[in-house]
């Protein structure tokens, strides 16, 4: 019903930017927060930033000052911005959202298929 396409990722130097792309569609009324989540090989996915739909932010402690996110409401996508890449970075990034379908009004958490990042020390 509602899908979420990830695209931007990619193999970039430590200390250099990525700009990921998160795009809602199908049949959606509302969404409400949208999420990065990324996976290390070997380790759990993690939270790295959140944004509601009006506004409000909030980041993990390790890419505060490096990592931002935005939301664009008209179009039903997020990107997030990463500055100052480390090595420790590198894993599979993931678009998550709380969206409520336009066809059942049922809201659920939905998440796209995810995208590679890999900084190189």
């Amino acid at each position: 019903q509602v899908r979420l396409v990830e695209s931007g990722g990619g193999l970039v130097q430590a200390g250099g930017s990525l700009r990921l792309s998160c795009a809602a569609s199908g049949s959606i009324l509302r969404i409400n927060a949208m999420r990065w989540y990324r996976q290390a090989p070997g380790k759990q996915r993690e939270l790295v930033a959140g944004a509601t739909s009006g506004g409000s932010t909030n980041y993990a402690d390790s890419v505060k000052d490096r990592f931002t996110i935005t939301r664009d409401n008209a179009k039903n996508t997020v990107y997030l911005q990463m500055n100052s890449l480390k090595h420790e970075d590198t894993g599979v990034y993931y678009c998550n959202a709380d969206a409520r379908s336009a066809t059942n009004g049922v809201l659920r958490s939905y998440w796209g298929q995810g995208t590679q990042v890999t900084v190189s020390s």
